[in-house]
């Protein structure tokens, strides 16, 4: 009998628990890009993925492709405006960084800018990552500087 109470006891715990696991980021990480959207009156544009991206200067070279090799000057923030991190001349191939980079810097022509609005699954996922919490929308400012 006593085993049989300590078992209720702990399935009850159990599944009150509150996990992160419950969280539905996806959904979550649509309205607050869409919520920045409207907030900044922003004309963005919004993939298959779930990337929003707006483009701010044209540009006029070419557009990169998923494995190029590109040199951008970059800020990166959260939808509060918080900046996480930036950098000018950073280079990098294209399939070394997060997949909102790979895809959203293909839009951006040699020589323009935009913005990309990328959601947590195509950032740094669900779980905190060197100081990123976990389930983050991502904002990145990008200057395509030169394609290689």
């Amino acid at each position: 009998m006593k085993y049989f109470f300590s078992l209720i006891i702990l399935f009850s715990l159990i599944s009150c628990s509150d996990d992160d696991d419950s969280i539905d980021y996806d959904k979550q990480n649509e309205q607050e890009i869409q919520d920045y959207i409207a907030k900044h009156n922003l004309d963005a544009t919004r993939s298959n993925t779930g990337l929003y991206y707006v483009i701010e200067k044209e540009g006029i070279g070419e557009h990169p492709n998923s494995h190029s090799d590109v040199t951008v000057n970059y800020k990166g923030y959260y939808t509060n405006e918080q900046v996480f991190d930036q950098g000018d001349n950073i280079s990098f191939n294209l399939q070394q960084v997060i997949a909102g980079w790979t895809e959203g810097i293909t839009y951006i022509k040699e020589g323009g800018t935009g913005m990309l609005l990328i959601p947590s699954k195509l950032g740094y996922g669900y779980n905190d990552y060197k100081g990123i919490p976990g389930g983050s929308v991502l904002i990145f400012d990008i200057d395509l500087l030169d394609i290689k």
